[in-house]
């Protein structure tokens, strides 16, 4: 399948400030790409690159064979685009701002326009300016997909949507990609793009340190669950237990810390053979985990005679 997005060496400098530097990657057409970092790794400077919002030092980008900096215009024929920091005019109505939008797509099937307001439940009589956090993110959302294009470049989509619309975001990806569409979407939660990617790309300092299927990008997903128990349990229970990596006591035997990767059934199972006062479960974020797993070159790092 024939590549919709081409980065080959993209880099973009901010003087003392991180940027990118030489970040290549392809997307094939019809799949759904992640961009995961940490905050600040450099994901939104990429997609303000191929955008043509920024002009790179050097490298270059294509998005379906066409020069981003150099054909940009039709290029954004072909987009739907989600800004990460969205500036629309405060005083416009969510309605206004959609119609508005329409009109220089040259106008768009209104019925699905329509569709899209209410799976969002979306108050369109409303100021922008008293929208919050989500709703403004709902619009700028809804403007993405409006025109049903070809592809799909959204910046931390899901940011600041309720589970609710996270869910329906979720499905709308699906859809898109069922109809052979492409989107490309950066997060900074790795949870959120096992939902819906194909393939990952993770980017940090500023540098694309791995690119694969979701499934081997799950090799450096782990979380923790804490444990507590109504009478002292070893802590040596649990070391054996299906996809458990570490295990330590607590509370002088009365819960346990597990350190875990891969599905948490053996260890429910185990835990229920005693009496459980209460249990948690706490994913870290990518930040920690490239703290604690990646060396500052972006190499897998050796802890506890185990690779990452």
């Amino acid at each position: 399948m024939a590549a919709i997005i081409e980065a080959e060496g993209l880099t973009k400098s901010y003087g003392s400030k991180r940027g990118i530097a030489d970040v290549s990657f392809q997307v094939e057409e019809g799949e759904v790409f992640g961009f995961l970092g940490p905050n600040g790794a450099g994901k939104t400077t990429t997609i303000r690159l191929l955008m043509a919002l920024l002009r790179a030092d050097s490298g270059s980008g294509r998005i379906a064979g066409l020069d981003c900096w150099e054909r940009s215009l039709e290029i954004k024929r072909l987009v739907g685009y989600m800004p990460g920091e969205p500036a629309l005019d405060p005083n416009l109505t969510g309605g206004q701002i959609l119609e508005y939008f329409a009109h220089l797509r040259g106008g768009v099937d209104q019925a699905y326009l329509k569709q899209l307001i209410k799976r969002f439940d979306l108050d369109t009589s409303r100021k922008f300016r008293q929208y919050s956090t989500g709703n403004k993110r709902k619009v700028v959302l809804i403007q993405a997909f409006m025109h049903r294009p070809r592809l799909l470049i959204l910046d931390e989509p899901t940011s600041g949507l309720d589970p609710l619309n996270q869910q329906e975001f979720d499905h709308m990806v699906k859809e898109a990609r069922d109809e052979g569409r492409t989107v490309f979407l950066s997060s900074h939660v790795l949870s959120e793009v096992e939902k819906t990617c194909t393939r990952v790309g993770i980017i940090r300092d500023g540098s694309l340190v791995r690119i694969g299927d979701v499934a081997e990008v799950k090799a450096i997903k782990r979380y923790e669950i804490t444990i507590t128990f109504a009478n002292p349990i070893s802590a040596e229970t649990f070391k054996t237990v299906e996809g458990v990596i570490e295990a330590e006591a607590l509370n002088h035997g009365h819960g346990v810390r597990l350190a875990m990767q891969g599905p948490a059934d053996a260890v429910i199972k185990a835990a229920a053979r005693y009496p459980v006062v209460s249990l948690t479960s706490y994913e870290p974020s990518l930040e920690d985990i490239f703290l604690r797993y990646y060396e500052a070159n972006g190499q897998p790092a050796k802890e506890a005679g185990h690779v990452a």
